[in-house]
């Protein structure tokens, strides 16, 4: 009995393997052909980032991208993975429509963003960004630049409080607080005061989710369905859930009612209003209500998907631009020097004069400096792209069902990219030969291709505003003691230690 009872174990497990070996065959035969770092069976490579805390992984993926070159695969458990930092290999991946689905760490947004426009994939992504694209033409940038003028004087009075000590702090925090505030009243044009009132409930729980996204993607436990399930992670998930759809469901309903109240009124009660010079800002969901796809206007859920999705990018990814672009400031006093300079010949030396977009267009220097902060802390450390089907680029062949993650990050400092890459030398980008014009798949911050960022304008817009109203007010200093770099790298770039400043007021 016990030697037929083995038997059969054994018959099952060979089964099994044949199994296993039928359906992985394909990626093993050509993830071997890839090459990468030695694995163990069923695991793979998962023992290089098992309890690895987010800047311990970050720092194995550095080690293991110096020891295995610009294209290697890994394997954990059951899912591979091809990391890239070669540019002609993301370039052939990027630019083609072939390669639009999001890899598997997109997944960890849908509970939130559902299908929108930055996790949604064939038919339906092309009709949406079809349909959104529009929303970043310049005359609705324009009204945004009024959010971002009257956010960043809420910022800047958070920063006196700090100036006035006189202490250096965290500035990533406070950072977050006004981003958020933009990009709610941007999106959905109200007003969540979260750099006031930082413990409203909403604020709290786009906190948290952020947060649980960020985890799954460098927690190997958190990563499959089946374990988070069980985990802590998925009930704080679903409470803050509630919260987030609630309140996105409830200015939903309130816009749409006071659109029909505006369509309602007479062309004399408009006329009026244009004499008296009231105008009616237009948010995202106001055009998103007005739009139609394939004949039909959007239904409530993906309007809500679409507004989340423009919550989730606009705020984290710029809260990490803007820091950072500080953090070097406060660092390179000559550069801050020459931006302060501009700032004050484009816009003048009045510390509360309104800009406008046209004046944050002529502030070319600045955006120099945007583009050097970006290509050393890119806000999106790395993109993701599901193979459907084998492929061949650059003499390799990706296997169907690999997840390509391609990492800008690593790009932006490689020298054979950028001469003397950890140079802060924002004139790099000013020249004709820069990396960014003779090969545009070296510099990727935004992404590229037909699934690159739809709103970098406004992104870049944002940036370069509440930069020039910081530095009409405060010269930007360094701590006295800079800690050594160190990041974060989830979905959003993150400094480990934050960002500390010294704050001087000008006079």
């Amino acid at each position: 009995m016990a030697i037929a009872a083995l038997v059969a174990l054994a018959l099952v497990g060979l089964a099994l393997a044949v199994l296993l070996y039928r359906k992985f065959a394909n990626a093993l035969y050509y993830g071997a052909k890839i090459g990468g770092p030695r694995g163990y069976p069923l695991i793979g490579n998962a023992l290089l980032f098992l309890y690895k805390s987010p800047p311990d992984f970050f720092l194995a993926i550095e080690k293991t991208i110096r020891e295995a070159g610009r294209c290697f695969r890994l394997w954990l458990g059951p899912e591979l993975l091809v990391i890239v930092t070669d540019a002609k290999v993301a370039e052939g991946i990027l630019s083609s429509p072939k390669y639009i689905e999001k890899s598997g760490e997109y997944d960890f947004m849908r509970p939130w963003l559902g299908e929108g426009l930055l996790t949604s994939s064939g038919r339906k992504w092309h009709s949406h960004r079809k349909i959104i694209t529009p929303t970043f033409h310049f005359k609705i940038l324009e009204q945004f630049v009024e959010i971002f003028d009257h956010q960043s004087d809420v910022f800047v009075e958070q920063l006196r409080t700090q100036a006035a000590s006189g202490q250096a702090f965290d500035v990533f925090p406070l950072v977050t607080l006004y981003a958020l505030d933009v990009i709610c009243e941007s999106a959905m044009g109200t007003k969540i005061n979260a750099q006031i009132h930082s413990d409203s409930e909403y604020v709290k729980a786009v906190k948290e989710i952020t947060c649980i996204i960020h985890i799954r993607t460098y927690d190997v436990m958190a990563r499959y369905n089946s374990l988070f399930n069980l985990s802590p992670y998925r009930r704080q998930q679903d409470k803050v859930l509630k919260v987030l759809h609630g309140y996105t469901n409830s200015v939903i309903q309130s816009r749409r009612r006071d659109l029909v109240e505006n369509n309602q009124k007479s062309q004399q009660d408009r006329d009026r209003e244009a004499e008296l010079g009231i105008r009616r800002k237009v948010a995202f969901l106001d055009m998103l209500l007005q739009t139609t796809v394939d004949g039909r206007p959007l239904t409530d859920v993906e309007i809500r998907e679409e507004v989340d999705t423009f919550m989730f990018e606009g705020h984290d990814t710029t809260t990490s631009a803007i820091s950072f672009l500080m953090y070097r400031l406060a660092r390179h006093p000559e550069v801050q020097r020459k931006v302060y300079e501009e700032v004050v010949a484009v816009i003048g030396a009045d510390r509360d004069r309104p800009v406008t977009l046209a004046m944050l267009n002529e502030l070319h220097y600045l955006e120099l400096v945007v583009k050097e902060t970006l290509r050393l802390y890119p806000s999106v450390p790395f993109y993701g792209r599901k193979i459907l089907e084998n492929c061949e680029i650059e003499g390799r062949t990706f296997p169907a069902g690999a997840n390509v993650i391609i990492m800008p990050f690593f790009m932006g400092r490689d020298s054979e990219y950028f001469e003397d890459p950890q140079e802060f030398r924002p004139e790099r980008f000013a020249v004709e030969t820069s990396a960014e014009k003779t090969n545009p798949y070296r510099y990727i911050p935004f992404s590229a291709g037909p699934r690159n960022c739809i709103g970098q304008k406004f992104a870049m817009a944002e940036i370069k505003n509440v930069i020039s109203k910081v530095l009409r007010h405060f010269e930007l200093l360094a701590p006295d003691h800079v800690p050594e770099e160190s990041f974060i790298a989830e979905m959003i770039l993150r400094p480990t230690y934050g960002i500390s400043l010294r704050l001087k007021e000008r006079t």
